[in-house]
């Protein structure tokens, strides 16, 4: 059906706009426009006149080693989707998964940018939006193998999209934010690239992060690492002071903490080479649970394991102060080690999240596979990257007669017992 009415929409579209139009590229999307104007080439980088303009309801596809319609090649083509959303003023998380690269764009500005081959991943990314009219825009290629183009959004919970970012195009703070906008976590990795390609500058950029969280009175270590210079202010208390050249590295520091509201500020400059900065607590201060979540740890009755006994490690760190770990393996041989969690819910819709520890997670392909009502999915985690938080896996609707779960393996397919792959807490959070 929706392809009939696909082949329709793309029939009236010949009729009514011409032809020269269609050989420029996309359409623009009129406001409030139920429909994506998609584009299509026969190449990774969107450029000539696109092979095929259409209108799609949805993006949500896996075309495995497929194509995306007849006219359009198996591999190595791009697409561009463009569309108006109607929202109500709030801060909004999208999800997008890809494989290989993608570009996501509101309002003509760049909010995600990982425009390179991968396997199937997905990006959050915050974006607080003001009522009424938006434009998003969604850029995708494909390489080779296979091909996933996701989008979805929904209003983030109260305190997502916490920490406000201010990008400056010199090394000092100086002078009004290139760019402003609020991210989940610090967690960046841009190597020789920019936090905004176009906006900010790939060399001597400087940043700023702030937040007020409400946390619960505890001792907490924090970990920031580093390229170059950074600093760490905590409740106006200077922690971390590392505020000159180097390559990446980390620095620890603890600090006692009462219940109720903390201010952190992190400040950081990019000169040359690379770029990286991160920060993570124990235990968590950033996506802590909420009151209505349904959470299984690795200690709880609900989590079970299998393979070989001797393979298995245990940490005293992560969530809840405890962990467990293996060396990956590159195939299912015999008796490989994996791991359930089974939640006790009631029937309903629910977003998955893992907890990722800080170490024992060297692997870029945990795959996690959720048991849900329409049956099995798949999404692969890079552990490596996402250390110190809670990581979305979707939201999926569950029966509530104990047939959902989670099951990891440390079965990765990267080359066998070179990473490390930890098991560690996943909940549960209605919507």
């Amino acid at each position: 059906m929706f392809k009939k009415l696909s082949l329709f929409i793309t029939l009236l579209l010949t009729l009514l706009v011409p032809a020269s139009a269609l050989a420029q590229g996309p359409i623009e999307p009129q406001h409030s426009d139920p429909f994506w104007t998609a584009s299509y080439w026969n190449n990774m980088q969107l450029t000539g006149a696109p092979v095929l303009v259409t209108m799609e309801t949805d993006i949500n596809y896996n075309w495995g080693v497929g194509s995306p319609y007849p006219e359009v090649a198996a591999d190595q083509f791009s697409a561009r989707w463009m569309r108006y959303i109607d929202v109500t003023p709030g801060m909004y998380r999208f999800s997008v998964t890809s494989d290989d690269g993608v570009r996501l764009w509101i309002d003509d500005v760049l909010i995600l940018d990982s425009w390179f081959d991968r396997a199937a991943q997905t990006d959050h990314v915050y974006q607080y939006l003001s009522a009424g009219h938006h434009l998003v825009r969604m850029e995708y290629y494909e390489n080779t193998g296979y091909a996933v183009a996701q989008l979805s959004w929904v209003q983030a919970e109260p305190g997502a999209g916490r920490w406000r970012a201010e990008y400056y195009n010199n090394m000092t703070l100086s002078g009004p934010p290139a760019l402003v906008r609020h991210e989940a976590v610090i967690n960046h990795n841009w190597q020789t690239g920019s936090p905004a390609p176009g906006i900010v500058r790939e060399n001597h950029f400087s940043a700023r992060w702030t937040t007020t969280l409400d946390v619960a009175a505890n001792m907490y270590t924090f970990r920031l690492t580093t390229d170059d210079g950074a600093r760490l202010w905590v409740n106006g208390h200077l922690l971390v002071d590392a505020w000159y050249d180097q390559a990446s590295t980390l620095y620890t520091s603890s600090i006692y903490l009462g219940d109720g509201p903390a201010t952190l500020e992190v400040q950081y400059y990019e000169n040359t080479g690379l770029a990286r900065i991160q920060l993570t607590s124990e235990p968590p201060m950033l996506g802590r649970p909420t009151g209505t979540a349904i959470i299984v740890d690795n200690q709880d009755a609900g989590f079970v394991t299998g393979g070989a006994a001797s393979s298995w490690r245990t940490e005293n760190e992560g969530y809840n102060n405890q962990l467990l770990w293996t060396q990956n393996n590159d195939t299912a041989r015999a008796n490989y080690n994996w791991a359930r969690w089974y939640p006790n819910l009631n029937p309903g819709l629910y977003e998955v999240f893992v907890y990722i520890p800080n170490r024992f997670t060297t692997t870029a392909q945990a795959r996690y596979w959720i048991a849900h009502e329409g049956g099995l999915s798949l999404q692969i985690v890079d552990q490596s990257l996402n250390g110190g938080q809670w990581i979305s896996l979707g939201t999926y609707r569950f029966r509530g007669d104990g047939s959902g779960y989670v099951s990891l393996a440390d079965v990765t397919f990267e080359p066998r017992l070179t990473r490390l792959i930890a098991f560690d807490a996943v909940r549960w959070e209605p919507r």
